[in-house]
């Protein structure tokens, strides 16, 4: 291993050291995907600085910039940028939230690229809030100076990421808009009140390692390893909506039997009002699935709740709840897992009250072919993937645009999207007729959480009435980040998006 390479620790200790020794440090941030002219020149540049260069290497978990980002392993990114002569010490960091090694590492000056000044003012804007870290570590900003050559550029143009197909599609639509035009669409909704109702669910990854097959029975053994819990379902939702939507009241249903309130209230955005109602006859749902660390493959999943309908009793308590609620938000979202929360009574009162109604209604293991979306009866806008599509269809294996089309009109929804995994999505408007859009994702870590993230943002941008095809877009680049990320660890936050988009459409 190069000796230059260190631990953040070592760095940080570095640095103190030679502070004391009246020496000046400069650190550098970035990827260091691929060693170009430009990254050259300007580590050249920031080593003028100062006596002493550090290049932080933001760590793979983190890079979700682009398409195949990165492109090598953080090892070889780090073994790359320590061969330059110009850097004398090399650590790999975490990036999120960004920017947050300048305030451990503490160094004088902080060397940005010319891409980071000639940014445009839109885009700087709104990615100010990297800004804070800079300001909290109290280091001196410098710009260094040269031909601007964008990493980004070259891997879209040369290292063939997306199939020709995709290619052609980004660049049509990088004509029609500019990045500008979307990120002002996006944000515009930041000011939506937003109602979500639907089923919470606490979600539990326990990590195992296989040990081999039993020799009494006919299955593998395992190893508990470690475990990490989620907020998911609802939950996820609310947090991705609150991501982007100042105002966000949440209504979902919690078990007096292991409510799990704590937990999920720690996991809440803190700009979610709630508002809870408990169900006597049992738990908080939880899903707890037993997964592979090494491979990262689910084994086995159990699930703890009720899967019948709440009592009359409590469906009055949400039914009157609800009434003086619905007119008050300019968006309601009802994200419907078919758990029992969401009863007929509640749907046709929603129906009647929302101003606009987003509803994503979920097969899974528990409610196949009992929980369709044909149930609902006025909605603006739906989200389902193409299973669910089929189902509420009855439509095995007829042409996808077909069952898309019927399924729009025979729900009297104004906009419809079927998301299609590694074939995209597929929507159908009353007004614009079938949207296809590509699948944007190029590399998957976890599909659990992805539909959530999708919902939450497509809905809020319908909402706003933006361009059809933009929502499409919009819910296949935050899809393509939400898969990177295990399970609901963590919402997409519009900065990513941006930068993601930016990276896309250059």
């Amino acid at each position: 291993m190069n000796n230059k390479i260190k631990t953040i620790d070592e760095v940080i200790d570095i640095v103190e050291k030679l502070k004391k020794e009246g020496k000046k440090t400069v650190l550098s941030l970035g990827i260091f995907d691929v060693i170009h002219p430009g990254v050259i020149t300007h580590l050249r540049l920031a080593k003028n600085q100062g006596d002493i260069l550090i290049a932080s290497v933001i760590k793979n978990k983190d890079v979700k910039r682009g398409p195949s980002r990165p492109i090598f392993d953080e090892g070889l990114r780090a073994e790359n940028v320590a061969s330059i002569e110009y850097v004398d010490y090399v650590c790999l960091v975490d990036d999120n939230p960004p920017f947050e090694c300048l305030k451990v590492i503490k160094p004088d000056i902080f060397a940005k690229g010319k891409d980071y000044k000639d940014r445009p003012e839109e885009i700087s804007a709104i990615l100010k809030y990297k800004e804070d870290a800079i300001k909290i570590a109290g280091c001196k900003v410098h710009f260094t100076s040269g031909t601007t050559i964008s990493s980004t550029h070259i891997i879209n143009q040369f290292l063939d990421v997306y199939p020709q197909e995709t290619r052609r599609y980004l660049n049509r639509l990088s004509c029609k808009y500019n990045i500008f035009q979307i990120i002002d669409m996006i944000e515009n909704t930041k000011n939506l009140s937003v109602l979500i109702i639907g089923d919470g669910i606490i979600d539990e990854y326990h990590y195992c390692e296989s040990m081999g097959k039993s020799a009494k029975d006919h299955l593998v053994v395992s190893r508990y390893l470690s475990k990490e819990v989620f907020a998911g379902g609802t939950f996820a939702i609310a947090n991705h909506t609150a991501s982007v939507c100042k105002n966000v009241h949440l209504i979902t249903l919690l078990g007096n039997d292991d409510t799990r309130e704590d937990f999920i209230l720690d996991k809440l955005k803190p700009n979610i009002t709630y508002k809870f109602f408990y169900r006597d006859d049992g738990p908080t749902i939880i899903k707890r699935r037993f997964v592979n660390q090494y491979l990262n493959q689910k084994i086995f999943e159990v699930c703890y709740m009720n899967n019948d309908k709440i009592k009359k009793y409590l469906e009055e308590e949400i039914l009157e709840y609800l009434t003086p609620q619905l007119q008050k938000y300019d968006l309601v979202m009802v994200a419907d897992f078919g758990h029992g929360f969401i009863t007929d009574d509640i749907i046709r009162l929603i129906e009647s009250k929302a101003k606009i109604l987003g509803v994503m209604v979920q097969t899974n293991s528990t409610n196949v072919g009992f929980n369709l979306v044909t149930k609902y009866r006025r909605v603006d806008f739906v989200c389902v993937d193409e299973l669910e599509a089929r189902l509420a269809s009855q439509d095995r294996y007829g042409k996808i645009e077909d069952v898309v089309e019927n399924l729009t009109k025979k729900i009297n929804a104004k906009y419809l999207i079927v998301t299609r995994g590694s074939h995209g999505s597929l929507g159908f408007s009353q007004k614009n007729g079938l949207i296809q859009t590509p699948a944007l994702a190029t590399m998957v870590v976890d599909r659990i959480g992805a539909g959530d993230a999708f919902f939450a943002y497509t809905s809020c941008c319908f909402a706003k009435d933006i361009p059809e095809d933009i929502i499409s877009f919009v819910g296949n680049a935050v899809g393509a980040i939400a898969v990177q990320i295990v399970c609901n660890r963590e919402a997409v936050p519009p900065e990513k998006l941006y930068e993601f988009i930016d990276a896309l459409l250059r």
